[in-house]
């Protein structure tokens, strides 16, 4: 007791305080989780050991000025007036900021069951986005109140303690003063030098890995590794040999390497007639598979789309490659397996790359854009528009000279009818894309358009009377409007002098939600995919396993193109096409094939697992060679490749 006697007693209070108050969130979001985590009491006991090391970290993190500050102010000043006010009001920051950051971990689970990761990191960036989406789910101010109201009363609870008290009145020899500090120095660099977020990542439960970290704790690691290195991190071969491995796999019946061994540009030939027909692709936000009919689900909340699957080519075993809007872009546009970190469409030097507008712009084709929010977000403008697509969005943001090289058209505001904080609703989106085509078409102009659509997001608002669910009340009601708003387009559509000559592509980004006890959970991976209208074919699902990659390089063999190539998908009607998918979170990199998933995990983990199918549990197994060639060949080819500037036109 005598250390909280001394001038450290603020300091000390408020570890102790932080420890609590961190317990509390992980119990809670624990209990939250119970039902679906499968975890056991050795489970439950490493979480909350290796969660109050983290938390301990935290702690500290916060109190290091503090701890220089102490170590270095005089008697006279630790007890003046003006030092009260500082420390108080520093304190009460702390305090605030704090239970603040455990609200955003509640919010942060309930949308991805994930304490902070890159996601919260962008997040940051786009606070607008961000803070309106909060404000219109949770009621901004009602929250910040109760931030409020909560420190206030830590504050006063301090100050009944006699906590402020006796720090201001203790007279701390400076040799002890020396003491604490450098032990508190001390414990703090081995955090900064030896504890890693990774040591949370060891188990097999995901839910485990989770609830065993700290939220600020795994921000910042986020933060400072905002690209994973995969030749530092990730099991790898010879880039030589990989490159070879990859060409062997990627190779089509169809296909001739151009260059000359150095990378994995192709020309794809084709005998047949080519057709030349537009195409629209309505990237759906967060649409699981099992949200249809034809998926087994009995809710009614997709009438449209399984109406529209009855007479497309229906893929039903396709799977996304990540958790996030910008990882189904790079996937739709780029036909590439994702690499760890974040998504191409977010990094530097991503310009100028090899993507499907590249091939139609090649056929005379014009690409455009469209994003019902402000494609500022996530860096999508900057990427699109330097990738050879116009820009049509409802754009805040003013972008410098220099910055897009392509044109952007601003969604006016006498067209907008309803929007929420991530943007104008889906029926407004698909009318600027339905005045788009009909301008195209005046100019006689092919036309490519890369929709993406947003109202199946959190807070779920959407225009009133559309639907017999109401707006705000949830997901499955966001994803009810968002079917009708498509019945919309496509009954507009219908009425247009373009449609007959016009393809409609439908496909989710990701799924709704990703989390699961398993590290990857498959299922939570698979999304609908359809084309529709497609000249010369008749309706028919294709049950191949495959990824977003292949979407394209399927497309173009449908239309019997002769192209160039970068991409890593394959045309799943192909002969020498062997079915399989890639499935990531930001750190994990899962190869599907069969009922077998390997993945790849930084400090070269790698683990296999059989999908039990009939209960969606996946059992661990010994590595599979096969997988784990494969899956390191897709994933270090890709990243050797972006990294050597070899997907560049």
């Amino acid at each position: 007791m005598k250390h909280f006697c001394s001038r450290y007693s603020i300091l000390y209070g408020f570890i102790i305080l932080f420890l609590f108050l961190s317990f509390l969130v992980r119990t809670a979001l624990l209990i939250q989780s119970f039902p679906e985590a499968d975890l056991s009491f050795a489970d439950i006991f490493a979480i909350y050991g290796k969660g109050i090391v983290f938390d301990l970290g935290v702690a500290l993190f916060f109190v290091l000025p503090y701890t220089i500050y102490l170590l270095s102010i005089s008697k006279t000043w630790n007890s003046s007036f003006a030092n009260r006010i500082i420390t108080i009001s520093v304190f009460a920051c702390c305090v605030c900021i704090s239970i603040f950051s455990f609200f955003a971990e509640f919010t942060f689970w309930n949308e991805f069951e994930s304490r902070f990761n890159f996601i919260a990191v962008d997040y940051l960036i786009y606070t607008y986005e961000v803070l309106h989406n909060i404000n219109e789910s949770y009621s901004l101010p009602w929250l910040i109140g109760g931030v409020l109201a909560i420190t206030v009363l830590l504050v006063f609870l301090f100050s009944r303690l006699a906590i402020f008290a006796i720090s201001f009145r203790a007279d701390t020899p400076f040799i002890v003063r020396l003491f604490h500090s450098l032990c508190l120095l001390l414990v703090t660099a081995v955090y900064i030098f030896f504890i890693s977020n990774r040591w949370a990542e060891k188990g097999t439960n995901r839910y485990q890995q989770e609830l065993s970290k700290a939220g600020i704790y795994s921000f910042v690691d986020a933060f400072r590794n905002n690209e994973l290195s995969y030749v530092d991190f990730y099991s790898c071969h010879d880039s030589r040999e990989v490159l070879a491995t990859l060409r062997t796999d990627i190779k089509e019946s169809n296909s001739i390497f151009i260059d000359n061994d150095s990378g994995i540009e192709r020309q794809i030939l084709n005998e047949e007639t080519a057709y030349k027909p537009n195409v629209i692709m309505v990237t759906i936000e967060s649409m699981s598979a099992a949200f249809m009919e034809h998926f087994g689900s009995k809710k009614n909340l997709t009438p449209m789309m399984d109406r529209l699957a009855d007479s497309s080519m229906l893929f039903t075993d396709m799977y996304a490659t990540g958790t996030r809007t910008v990882r189904g872009m790079e996937a739709l546009t780029l036909s590439v397996p994702p690499t760890p970190g974040n998504s191409i469409v977010r990094r530097k030097d991503n310009e100028g790359l090899f993507n499907v507008g590249t091939v139609f712009r090649r056929k005379g084709y014009y690409c455009t854009f469209f994003y019902g929010g402000d494609g500022y977000f996530d860096n999508m403008n900057s990427y699109f528009s330097h990738n050879g697509f116009d820009i049509v969005d409802h754009g805040r943001s003013i972008i410098p000279d220099g910055e897009v090289v392509t044109e952007r058209t601003i969604i006016p505001e006498n067209n907008v009818h309803f929007q929420n904080a991530w943007g104008i609703c889906d029926e407004d989106l698909f009318d600027a894309v339905i005045r788009q085509a009909d301008q195209e078409y005046k100019w006689g102009r092919h036309f490519y358009h890369f929709i993406m659509s947003t109202s199946n997001h959190r807070p779920y608002t959407y225009p009133e009377n559309k639907i017999d669910i109401p707006s705000g009340s949830g997901r499955e009601g966001a994803v009810k409007y968002t079917d009708y708003a498509i019945g919309q387009f496509m009954a507009k559509a219908r009425q247009k002098a373009w449609f007959r000559n016009t393809i409609f592509i439908f496909i989710a980004d990701h799924c709704a939600s990703s989390a699961g006890k398993e590290e990857i959970t498959v299922n939570k991976y698979h999304i609908p995919a359809l084309i529709y209208n497609l000249p010369g074919t008749v309706p028919q699902p294709v049950s191949a396993l495959c990824s977003q990659i292949d979407l394209y390089p399927t497309l173009f063999g449908l239309l019997h193109w002769n192209y160039r190539s970068k991409f890593f998908g394959k045309n799943v009607f192909d002969t020498n096409y062997k079915p399989r998918s890639f499935i990531s979170t930001y750190q994990i990199l899962g190869f599907l094939e069969g009922d077998t998933l390997t993945s790849l995990s930084p400090i070269r983990n790698i683990r296999s697992y059989r999908l039990l199918k009939d209960n969606g549990v996946q059992q661990a197994i010994p590595v599979d060679k096969k997988g784990e060639e494969a899956a390191i060949t897709y994933y270090q080819g890709a990243y050797d490749l972006f990294k050597a500037g070899k997907m560049r036109q």
